[in-house]
């Protein structure tokens, strides 16, 4: 059970401490130059001024070889904030623990900040949730592939019928490791826009399951076996050898969908690429798959690095 008042969720100096065993478990190195030639400097205070208060600059190192300084937030989602790393760190465990997420509302109210800081905080830990894990499935693997519709897509004509209007998201889930990855696909649902995510994003020595929607057809065709359900006729697992069924990705999708309805009820197109990295991140490392809450958040912490994004870049459209 995660105690919110451990010293990493209240104290600056030991939220550090801990990003440092995660992101340096040798040592530091060098952000700039790669160099594992450290030397601690103590901290820095800096003398008050008339615009601000005074501050003391503590995890210092500087880089014996490049002597460039930095500090174990350099190169990170975390990088330049003003905010406390403490207050981060219980930002992410608060966002990974909750299985429908939590609203930047809540959170600006839990930990004494702005909401826009909240919002902006919550927009940078789901960048760094995005997963990277190389192609899913493999040989004697099944993976469940299905599309669904959310939100309205403000760039789409206004005599279209509502389920065209919608954004469209492509999901895929590997059966074996409980890993999700989902797309917003912004052209119209074919086999040439569909085919394309099964086919950069899961081996073709795999077993493909969907349902009966005619663009998964001829990609259907470069994987080890395609097994289709009807959901037109009433049909949700299709007994046989294998049984066929795509219940795993459907529950999938009532988790984000109660989620985005309930927990977030407004999302802009632009951004829900990343409320999709969100909803990911949680299943593929939900308790099914051998994570708790505080592993979940360590997790989480793994994918900061090598990530900037900025209050600019969030607030416009993703490329």
């Amino acid at each position: 059970m995660t105690n919110l008042t451990a010293p990493r969720y209240t104290d600056p100096d030991a939220a550090r401490e801990h990003l440092e065993a995660l992101r340096w478990p040798e040592g530091p190195f060098c952000p700039h130059c790669g160099s594992y030639n450290p030397k601690r400097l103590p901290p820095i205070h800096r003398k008050a001024t008339a615009k601000h208060a005074a501050t003391v600059r503590a995890g210092v190192v500087q880089c014996n070889d490049c002597r460039e300084q930095y500090t174990v937030t350099v190169g990170t989602v975390f990088e330049r904030s003003k905010v406390p790393l403490n207050k981060w760190l219980l930002c992410n465990h608060l966002l990974v623990s909750s299985k429908k997420g939590i609203s930047a509302h809540q959170i600006h109210r839990m930990l004494g900040i702005t909401y826009k800081t909240a919002w902006f905080m919550c927009h940078r830990l789901r960048e760094a949730m995005k997963q990277d894990g190389g192609p899913m499935g493999g040989p004697g693997c099944t993976v469940e592939a299905d599309e669904t519709y959310f939100g309205k897509d403000k760039n789409a004509a206004p005599n279209r019928t509502p389920i065209r209007n919608m954004n469209k998201i492509v999901s895929l889930i590997d059966r074996a490791t409980g890993r999700a990855t989902s797309f917003v696909v912004t052209e119209t649902l074919s086999a040439a826009t569909v085919g394309h995510i099964p086919y950069t994003n899961v081996d073709r020595r795999s077993t493909l399951y969907t349902d009966e929607a005619q663009f998964y057809v001829r990609p259907g065709r470069e994987f080890a076996g395609h097994y289709t359900v009807n959901h037109a006729g009433k049909e949700y697992v299709r007994y046989g050898s294998p049984d066929a069924t795509t219940n795993t990705i459907e529950g999938f999708f009532g988790i984000f969908k109660r989620g985005m309805k309930g927990i977030y009820r407004h999302c802009g197109q632009q951004h829900l690429h990343r409320y999709l990295a969100e909803f990911d991140f949680r299943y593929t490392n939900r308790i099914a798959c051998g994570f708790n809450d505080d592993e979940r958040a360590d997790e989480a912490l793994k994918g900061i690095y090598g990530k900037r994004l900025t209050y600019r870049r969030s607030c416009l459209a993703a490329a």
